[in-house]
C-alpha cells in the first residue's frame, strides 16, 4: 500500500511536468517530441457560433497535434460528413479545416448546420466543439406608408425604426438626408430597441428627414428607411390652423402648452422583468416624457449599484453593469422627475449562468502501473449536467477498460497499462449553453532523458540565488541527485534547495561556489547524468552616487555616478529622467562619470536615475534636482470692500518655482498726481493672499503684488483696476516749517510741501501766519498756492517770531498746526572782543583769553569767535618775509583758545573777532607777543672733502631754522672696521660762527661715522650724519702684497680656516643636542653713538691719540 502511495506520488509529479510540457506547450527538445507517442490534442477551432459572410468562401478551422499525427473527420448535423463527395469542400493538407467554396457557385445556405470534428490516432480520438454554421443575413427593409407625424408642441413622439430582423442584428443609428447624424439630449435619444424618443417635442424637432439607418458588419451593408416627417404645431399656428375648419367654441378650446409630471415612454406599466447570464453586460433602460424633460436616477432596491462596474449612458437613460454575477440578481428601480412629480419603474433581474468551469480536466500521463483521476468540475445556473465521453463516444457504449471507473465528475484510473491510453472528453451542459473538454490518458515507459545542454554555463552575482537547470524526462519519473566537482559528494543541506522539475538552487551563491556540477537522472529504465557549469561574478556597485541639488534657473549642474564591477563584466550606464529617456537636448552631456546640464530651465525639474547594466546585474541611483528661481508674478488682482479709506486687495500667486515665497510686496500708483510712478505701500507673509490698505483721500488708487522668495523678487503683477477715493479736507500740515531771514529787514518762511495724495482734495493751498514773539502782537496771516516758500518784508534785524502753516484746499482746513520758533535776518556783529591777553606756554604754544561780546551786538546766532595770528619776523634773523595769516575758530560762547605749532623765538601779533550767520564783526586791536627760544633744527647739509692717509675736511650749513641764537656745533665720530663694529666714540665742540673744520691724526684706511648737530641755550638740535674713508700708503699696501704671498702667511691662514670649520661642527652637535648658545647680534653701524654701549678696546683700532683741528676761523 506504501509503495502505491509513493507510486501515485511520482505519477502526480510526472503528470505535472507532463502537463507543462504537452497542455501548455512548453518548448522540448526535438528529438524528444519525435520520439514519443501522445494522443490528439485540438490545438484550434472555430467558434462555436460561427456567422459567417454568404458572399465569401467558409472556413472552419480544426487544428490538432499528437504522435503520430493525428487523422480527422467531421460530422453534419450529427452524421458523418462525406467531404469526398462534394466538390466544393476540401480538407487543408494535415490539417483538419475544412473549405467550403461559395464564390465558385456555392451557397451558403445550403451549408448551415451543426459540424464537429475528429482527431485520432492510434492512442486516441480527440473532438471539437459543436461548430454552428450560419450565414449572415441583411434583408431590405419592407415597403411601407409612413404619414406625416403632426404634434402639439409639450407633447411626446416615439419615432419608430423597426429594422430587418438580420443576423446578427444590426446596429442602429439616426441621420439626416446630409447623413449627418441627429443631435441627441436628454429631451430626444434612441432607446436600445433603435426607436427615437422625444419626451416632449420643440418647434426645432419639425423636419421631414428623420432616417433610421440599419448596418450589418458582417456583410459591411447599411440599410436606409424611408424619411419620417415630424412637424410640431406651437399654440399659435395651431390656432390658425384650426380656425378654420372648427367653431369659435372649438378653437377657445385649444388649451396652450402645459407642464407635465413625466411617465414612462419604455418600458411600460410599473414593473418588467429581466434575465441575463452570467459574464455578459445588463443594460437597463427608462425613457419618460414629461415637461420640464425629466432627469432619470437609478436605485438597487436592499443594496447598493454595484462599485467599479456600473456606468450610466444615453442621459442616464441606460443603466450598464458590466460582467453581472449572481450577486447582481435583484430589483432595479428608475425614477423619472420634474418639478410637477415622478414617475417610476421596478425591473427584476435575473442573473442566470451557462456553464462555467470549476476544474476542467487536466492531461494525465503515467506509467504503467501507476493510479491517476481525471476531474471535471463545472458550476451555472441551473446547474450543469456533467458526461463523460471515450475518444468521442459516450462512455457508456465506449470499449471496456478495467483500469477505468467512473464516478459522477471523476474517472478513477488504477494499475494502467499501455492500451489504457485514450482521450476523453466531459461536457457540461445546460439550458444557456455547454462546456466542452479533451483531456487525454497516456501511459509511456521511458527511460530518463535529460533535456538541458549538455556544459552549460551559468553566470550570477555573488550573494544572489544561482539556478542550476536540469530538465528532465522520464517514465516513471526519474528520481533527482546533484553533485559538485566530478567526484564530489551528493549534495545536501540547507544551503541546496531542490526544485521537484530538477532545478538545483543555491539561494546564496558565494565566490567559492564557483565551479562544476553535475546532475544525475534515473529510474527503473535507466540512468543518465549532464554536467554544468557556474561562474559567480562581483556585484557591481555605484560607489558615488548622484545626490540632491538645488539650481537656479540658467545655472549648471552635474549629477556623478562612479561605479565599480567584475573586470569580466562590460558595463553600459544610462541616464533617465523621471524613468523616461533624457531629452534629445545639447544641453545635455553624459560623460563617463557624470551627468552634466548647461544652462538649466523649469523643464529639467525631477528626478535622475544612474543606471548600471551589466550582463548579469542591474544597479540604479536617483537624486532629484530642484529648480529654483524668482516666483512667477501673482495674477488676477481684485479690490473688494472699497470704502473712503480702505480697500482690500486679494490676488493668486504665481508658481513659487520651487522656492517658498516669504513675503508679497503691495505699491501703488497714484494715477491722478504721478502717474507711471510706483510707491511702496506695504508687504506681508507669503502665506497671504488678501490685505486691508489704507487709504488717502483723492488719490486715483492702482495697485500691483511683487512676490518675493530666497532667489529674488517677482516681476510686478499687472496693475488693479483703479479706484479713486473721495476728496475730504487735508489730514495733516506741511513739515520741516523754518523761519530763517535771508537779508537783515526781512523773514524766510520755508516748508515742505504736501504730496499730491496728502493733498486730500483738489485746490491745495497753504495758510501762513506770523508774529513776532514776546511781544503783544496779533496773528499776520496770508493764504498763498501749493508753493514751499513765503517772504516777510520789513522785519527788525534778528527778532525771534512764532510761525505756522496750514493746509487747505476746497473742502477746508488741515487740523490747526503747531507753532515754530524762526528768527529774521542777521547783519555783521557791531562790536569786537576785549580784554585780548595772550599766555606764552613754550616755544611753540601759546594760550589767548579774551571778553565775549554783549550778544545784543551780535545781530544773529553767535556761531562762535575767530583768532587770526601771523608771524611778524624771526627774532634770531632781521630779515623779513611773505606774512602769512592763520585762522582758528573756536565754535560756541568761548572765551579763550590754544595757539599751536608755533615758531620758536619769534614775534607774532594776533586779533580776536566775533562771528554769527551773516559773518564776522571788527577786530579787536592787534596783540603783539613772542615766542621763546627752542631747539634747532639740523644743519642744512654737512660734507666730508679732501681725503688724506690721516685727515679729512668737513663743511657744514647752519641750521634752517635756528630756533635762537647758535651757540655751538657738537661734532663726534668714531671708527668702523671691516665688520662694521663701532670704535671709540670722540666728541669735539666748535664755535657757533664756523662753517669747516679739518680733522688730523686719523688712522690710514679706515672708515669713520660722524654725528654732527647745532645747540641753542635751551639744547641740542637733531643731528644729520656722514661716513668717510681715508686714503692707503702705498708702500704699506705693496708690503701687505709681499707678505700675503709668503708661504707661511698661507699656511697660518689654511690652519685659521680649519679651526674654524672644526669649531662650526662642534657648535652644530652641540646645538643639535639641545644647547643653547647666547649669540649676541652686531649692532647697527648706523646707530645713534649716544645709546650704544662702547666697546672696550681690543687693539682692533690700535693706540687712542689726541686729535688736532684746524677751523676757518679762530675760537
Amino acid at each position: 500500500m506504501m509503495k502505491k502511495s509513493i507510486s501515485a506520488s511520482k505519477a502526480s509529479l510526472v503528470l505535472f511536468l507532463c502537463q507543462m510540457i504537452f497542455a501548455l506547450d512548453v518548448p522540448l527538445d526535438s528529438k524528444l517530441l519525435e520520439e514519443l507517442s501522445q494522443p490528439p490534442t485540438i490545438t484550434q477551432q472555430s467558434p462555436k457560433d460561427y456567422i459567417v459572410d454568404p458572399r465569401e468562401n467558409i472556413v472552419i478551422q480544426c487544428e490538432a497535434k499528437g504522435k503520430p499525427p493525428p487523422s480527422f473527420s467531421w460530422t453534419r448535423n450529427g452524421t458523418h460528413f462525406d467531404i469526398d463527395k462534394d466538390a466544393q469542400v476540401t480538407m487543408k493538407p494535415n490539417s483538419g479545416t475544412l473549405v467550403i467554396n461559395i464564390m465558385n457557385g456555392g451557397k451558403a445556405e445550403a451549408y448551415e448546420g451543426v459540424y464537429q470534428c475528429t482527431a485520432r490516432n492510434e492512442r486516441g480520438a480527440a473532438i471539437s466543439n459543436n461548430i454552428v454554421i450560419r450565414p449572415s443575413r441583411s434583408p431590405l427593409w419592407t415597403k411601407e406608408k409612413l404619414e406625416p407625424n403632426q404634434v402639439r408642441e409639450g407633447d411626446s413622439l416615439v419615432l419608430h425604426c423597426r429594422p430587418p430582423v438580420g443576423l446578427p442584428p444590426p446596429i442602429i443609428f439616426w441621420m439626416d438626408n446630409a447623413f449627418q447624424r441627429l443631435p441627441q439630449s436628454e429631451r430626444v435619444s434612441q432607446g436600445l430597441n433603435g426607436d427615437l424618443y422625444f419626451s416632449n417635442v420643440q418647434p426645432e424637432d419639425t423636419r421631414e428627414d428623420y432616417i433610421c439607418y440599419a448596418r450589418f458588419n458582417h456583410t459591411q451593408t447599411i440599410q436606409q428607411k424611408q424619411p419620417i416627417s415630424v412637424k410640431v404645431f406651437s399654440m399659435d399656428s395651431l390656432n390658425d390652423t384650426i380656425a378654420a375648419n372648427l367653431s369659435d367654441t372649438d378653437i377657445y378650446g385649444v388649451k396652450p402648452v402645459t407642464e407635465r409630471q413625466p411617465i414612462l415612454l419604455t418600458p411600460t406599466g410599473s414593473t418588467s422583468t429581466k434575465v441575463e447570464l452570467r459574464g455578459n453586460v445588463l443594460l437597463l433602460e427608462c425613457i419618460a416624457a414629461g415637461l420640464p424633460t425629466p432627469v432619470i436616477r437609478w436605485i438597487k432596491e436592499g443594496g447598493e449599484l454595484p462599485a467599479n462596474r456600473t456606468f450610466f449612458e444615453n442621459f442616464k437613460k441606460t443603466l450598464k453593469i458590466i460582467d453581472v454575477s449572481e450577486a447582481d440578481s435583484g430589483n432595479y428601480k428608475c425614477i423619472a422627475r420634474n418639478i410637477l412629480g415622478s414617475a417610476h419603474h421596478v425591473i427584476s433581474v435575473t442573473v442566470k449562468a451557462a456553464p462555467y468551469w470549476i476544474t476542467a480536466p487536466r492531461n494525465l500521463v503515467l506509467s504503467p502501473g501507476e493510479d491517476g483521476t481525471l476531474i471535471c468540475r463545472a458550476n451555472g445556473n441551473p446547474k450543469p449536467n456533467i458526461s463523460w465521453l471515450a475518444n468521442g463516444v459516450p462512455i457508456a457504449i465506449a470499449p471496456e477498460d478495467p483500469s477505468r471507473k467512473v464516478d459522477g465528475d471523476t474517472i478513477i484510473f488504477s494499475h494502467v497499462q499501455e492500451r489504457s491510453s485514450a482521450v476523453y472528453q466531459c461536457n457540461a451542459s445546460n439550458e444557456y449553453g455547454y462546456l466542452l473538454a479533451n483531456a487525454f490518458v497516456n501511459v509511456l515507459a521511458e527511460p530518463p532523458r535529460i533535456l538541458t545542454p549538455a556544459n552549460k554555463l551559468y553566470q550570477v552575482i555573488a550573494d544572489s540565488p544561482a539556478l542550476l537547470d536540469c530538465a528532465y524526462f522520464g517514465s516513471p519519473k526519474p528520481e533527482i541527485e546533484w553533485f559538485k566537482g566530478v567526484k564530489g559528494s551528493i549534495l545536501r543541506g540547507d544551503e541546496y534547495v531542490f526544485h521537484d522539475n530538477g532545478t538545483l538552487e543555491i539561494p546564496v551563491a558565494q565566490k567559492d561556489s564557483t565551479g562544476t556540477y553535475t546532475c544525475v537522472a534515473r529510474n527503473e529504465l535507466g540512468k543518465i547524468q549532464n554536467e554544468v557549469r557556474l561562474e559567480v561574478k562581483d556585484p557591481t556597485m555605484i560607489i558615488k552616487q548622484p545626490e540632491y541639488k538645488v539650481i537656479q534657473r540658467y545655472g549648471q549642474v552635474s549629477f556623478e555616478c562612479i561605479i565599480k564591477h567584475d573586470f569580466t563584466l562590460l558595463p553600459t550606464v544610462i541616464w533617465l529622467k523621471d524613468n523616461d529617456e533624457l531629452p534629445d537636448d545639447e544641453r545635455f552631456l553624459v560623460g563617463k562619470d557624470n551627468l552634466t546640464i548647461m544652462n538649466v530651465t523649469d523643464k529639467d525639474d525631477g528626478t535622475y536615475t544612474c543606471i548600471v547594466n551589466t550582463t548579469l546585474d542591474s544597479v540604479s541611483a536617483s537624486a532629484v534636482l530642484t529648480v529654483v528661481a524668482q516666483p512667477n508674478p501673482p495674477f488676477d488682482l481684485e479690490l473688494t470692500g472699497q470704502l473712503e479709506r480702505s480697500v482690500e486687495l486679494s490676488w493668486i500667486p504665481g508658481d513659487e518655482n520651487n522656492s517658498p515665497i516669504t513675503n508679497f510686496v503691495i505699491e501703488y500708483e497714484d494715477g491722478l498726481h504721478e502717474p507711471g510712478v510706483w510707491h511702496y505701500q506695504t508687504e506681508v507673509p507669503g502665506t497671504q493672499t488678501t490685505v486691508q490698505l489704507k487709504l488717502s483721500p483723492y488719490v486715483n488708487y492702482s495697485f500691483r503684488v511683487i512676490a518675493v522668495n530666497e532667489i529674488g523678487r517677482s516681476q510686478p503683477s499687472e496693475p488693479s483696476e483703479q479706484y479713486l477715493t473721495k476728496s475730504a479736507n487735508p489730514d495733516e500740515n506741511p513739515s520741516n516749517v523754518q523761519g530763517i531771514g535771508s537779508e537783515p529787514d526781512n523773514l524766510v518762511i520755508t516748508w515742505e510741501s504736501l504730496k499730491g495724495f496728502q493733498s486730500n482734495g483738489p485746490g491745495l493751498q497753504y495758510k501762513v501766519s506770523w508774529r513776532q514773539k514776546d511781544v503783544d502782537d496779533e496773528w499776520t496771516s496770508v493764504i498763498v498756492a501749493n508753493v514751499s516758500k513765503y517772504i516777510v518784508s520789513g522785519t527788525p534785524t534778528f527778532v525771534p517770531y512764532e510761525i505756522k502753516v496750514q493746509a487747505l484746499n476746497d473742502l477746508g482746513y488741515a487740523p490747526e498746526p503747531s507753532e515754530v520758533i524762526g528768527h529774521s535776518g542777521e547783519d555783521l556783529p557791531m562790536v569786537a572782543p576785549g580784554n585780548v591777553q595772550v599766555h606764552v606756554i613754550n616755544s611753540t604754544l601759546a594760550k589767548v583769553h579774551w571778553d565775549p561780546v554783549p550778544l545784543k551786538t551780535v545781530r544773529g546766532h553767535l556761531q562762535g569767535y575767530k583768532v587770526y595770528y601771523w608771524k611778524v619776523q624771526s627774532l634770531s634773523r632781521r630779515s623779513r618775509r611773505h606774512v602769512e595769516k592763520k585762522i582758528l575758530t573756536f565754535r560756541g560762547n568761548k572765551t579763550f583758545g590754544m595757539l599751536p605749532g608755533l615758531e620758536p623765538f619769534s614775534s607774532y601779533k594776533l586779533n580776536v573777532r566775533v562771528v554769527n550767520g551773516k559773518g564776522e564783526g571788527p577786530a579787536s586791536p592787534d596783540k603783539v607777543f613772542k615766542t621763546p627760544e627752542g631747539v634747532p633744527s639740523s644743519p642744512s647739509f654737512l660734507k666730508i672733502t679732501n681725503p688724506t692717509l690721516d685727515s679729512l675736511t668737513l663743511e657744514w650749513g647752519s641750521p634752517t631754522h635756528p630756533n635762537g641764537v647758535l651757540t655751538s656745533y657738537i661734532l663726534k665720530f668714531q671708527p668702523i672696521n671691516n665688520t662694521h663694529e663701532l670704535g671709540p666714540l670722540v666728541e669735539i665742540r666748535i664755535p657757533a660762527n664756523e662753517s669747516s673744520l679739518i680733522l688730523k691724526n686719523l688712522n690710514y684706511s679706515t672708515r669713520y661715522k660722524f654725528y654732527f648737530n647745532a645747540q641753542t641755550s635751551v639744547g641740542s638740535g637733531s643731528q644729520i650724519t656722514e661716513e668717510a674713508v681715508t686714503i692707503m700708503d702705498e708702500a704699506m699696501a705693496s708690503r701687505q702684497v709681499d707678505i700675503a704671498t709668503q708661504g707661511w702667511f698661507i699656511g697660518l691662514m689654511c690652519a685659521v680656516a680649519l679651526l674654524i670649520l672644526i669649531l662650526l661642527i662642534v657648535c652644530f652637535i652641540r646645538r643639535n643636542k639641545g644647547g643653547k648658545y647666547p649669540v649676541k647680534e652686531k649692532e647697527d653701524a648706523h646707530a645713534d653713538p649716544e645709546i650704544q654701549p662702547m666697546k672696550e678696546d681690543d687693539g682692533t683700532f690700535g693706540e687712542y691719540r689726541l686729535f688736532s683741528f684746524v677751523s676757518s676761523a679762530p675760537f
